[in-house]
């Protein structure tokens, strides 16, 4: 997905903060390299005061864990930092470690195209302390930004109603990177194609587009460029009709719709991107009608997004495929998913027991829930999703008949033990083997779609959803309580 750094040297393991490697060198003194750990990958809050998340980036990262390894490049580079006296910050020592270290974690994450919701767990990685710690960055930043892409893009596509609808972000997105990974979480979350031809040709997604107002403009007449236009293409012609005056640009449009008509030609519809959209997609619908070009679609662009969407929808619009660009592929009302990567357990240096890990706040929505964890979605007798538990690793699913909020004790979810249930953590790499068939990217797109089709729907409105339930089971939710009331009084004690 990413671009190439250079000919030499395509490592994107210095993908990473430097603390990360910091810490790496710390494990490795304190001769805790190879110490087992537990991290999870979860979230907080849904982006956009929404009501779910659409998991994407997972492909992503297999790419680049499959080729996660140290290069000759990387480890000169690192070799040239210096620490704040002027020393050198990794020695030849440590920098030989990382370069005959092999990834051997073990790492079980939530399939793409499934909705998620906050506090369970995305990722499990579960390996040496020192790799596992090494993940964190290149993880959060894939999957961060494609599930909330994702996300947005799912929203605009609800608001849309079914009509199709295009990502149009390629010139407003963050970099080429930026770019085809907005392309292609765009297409999980619903969108038919891209405007992205890199996206088309290193993806496979659809790729979609006219004529720019400059085509208009390069000819004497809007008319004569229309016709220049269909002469060429006479197939494929989406005209842009507010080069000058949307009014005098469908009359030109229709006009040369006409002429392609008696050729055996049909348009493929006209593009609105500018001024009162209701009105003048009313206007060219009527026009179009009138001229016998009924299944001519008319096309919105400018600046939209799912508000905008509803809004034209709720005016009558007679839009019935829509271009979105730079707020959907910058999330621009919401630009990050602030998912975070949290150490949750650690094997003990001397009897090799679990030790659970807690991230202790005042805030009881920033502490973390300790232990090895794997989540699960129930579901009621008519088949949607009912509530979703995180479990300690040991229970058994079948068992569970309840949920605690894990920022309000007083709040809890029973629901009918015994019904059908699914777990959400899949392995994907198993001691550092990639154990995962990653399905085509058309399939993780019909599974979004089947996903937010067996939601309900209070929890996809685009304003004010019904927060869908997620809770820990009572035995969980109780080792966490004794773990934060135990770690409290140590600090009220002063030791």
């Amino acid at each position: 997905m990413l671009l190439s750094l250079s000919r030499q040297d395509s490592s994107f393991t210095l993908a990473t903060d430097l603390y990360e490697l910091t810490m790496a060198l710390g494990y490795w003194k304190n001769g805790m390299a190879e110490r087992e750990a537990v991290f999870h990958m979860f979230f907080r809050e849904n982006p956009f005061a929404g009501g779910f998340v659409v998991m994407a980036g997972l492909e992503t990262l297999i790419a680049h864990l499959r080729e996660f390894r140290f290069s000759k490049g990387d480890l000169e580079y690192l070799a040239t930092l210096n620490d704040t006296a002027g020393n050198r910050l990794f020695g030849e020592d440590f920098l030989r470690y990382l370069e005959a270290m092999e990834l051997s974690c073990d790492l079980h994450a939530v399939p793409e195209g499934t909705v998620v919701f906050p506090n369970e767990p995305l990722v499990r990685v579960q390996g040496p302390i020192l790799q596992a710690q090494l993940l964190e960055s290149l993880l959060l930043n894939i999957l961060n930004f494609q599930s909330l892409i994702a996300t947005k893009a799912a929203r605009v596509c609800l608001a849309a109603q079914g009509d199709p609808v295009i990502d149009f972000g390629l010139r407003r997105a963050q970099g080429l990177d930026g770019a085809l990974s907005a392309s292609r979480a765009s297409y999980v979350g619903g969108c038919v194609g891209t405007s992205n031809v890199l996206a088309g040709k290193l993806l496979g997604i659809p790729v979609y587009g006219t004529h720019a107002h400059s085509w208009v403009m390069a000819f004497e007449s809007e008319q004569e460029a229309f016709a220049a236009y269909a002469r060429a293409m006479p197939d494929n012609c989406m005209f842009l009709v507010d080069t000058y005056g949307t009014l005098s640009g469908l009359r030109n449009a229709v006009a040369v719709a006409k002429q392609l008509l008696k050729q055996g030609h049909r348009i493929t519809g006209v593009r609105l991107d500018s001024g009162d959209l209701a009105y003048f997609s009313k206007q060219a619908r009527r026009m179009l009608d009138d001229a016998g070009l009924h299944d001519a679609l008319v096309m919105g662009s400018n600046e939209l997004d799912e508000y905008v969407i509803r809004s034209l929808k709720t005016q009558g619009a007679c839009i019935n495929a829509w271009g979105v660009g730079t707020k959907l592929v910058t999330a621009n009302d919401d630009p990050a998913l602030s998912g975070v990567y949290k150490l949750t357990a650690l094997r003990g240096a001397e009897d090799g027991a679990w030790e659970y890990k807690l991230k202790l706040s005042e805030q009881k929505f920033k502490i973390n829930i300790p232990g090895i964890l794997q989540s699960y979605r129930y579901y009621d007798s008519g088949g949607r999703p009912n509530a979703d538990a995180v479990l300690e690793i040991s229970e058994d699913p079948e068992r569970v008949d309840s949920i605690i909020d894990p920022n309000d004790n007083t709040h809890r979810k029973k629901f009918r033990a015994g019904g059908k249930f699914e777990p959400l953590l899949h392995p994907v790499f198993c001691k550092g083997k990639l154990v995962y068939e990653t399905p085509p990217l058309e399939e993780v797109r019909k599974r979004s779609l089947a996903q937010l089709d067996g939601l309900d729907d209070s929890h996809k409105r685009i304003e004010n959803p019904h927060i869908y339930p997620v809770g820990l089971t009572p035995n969980l939710n109780q080792i966490r309580d004794e773990m934060i009331t135990r770690e409290r009084e140590r600090l009220n004690s002063g030791d």
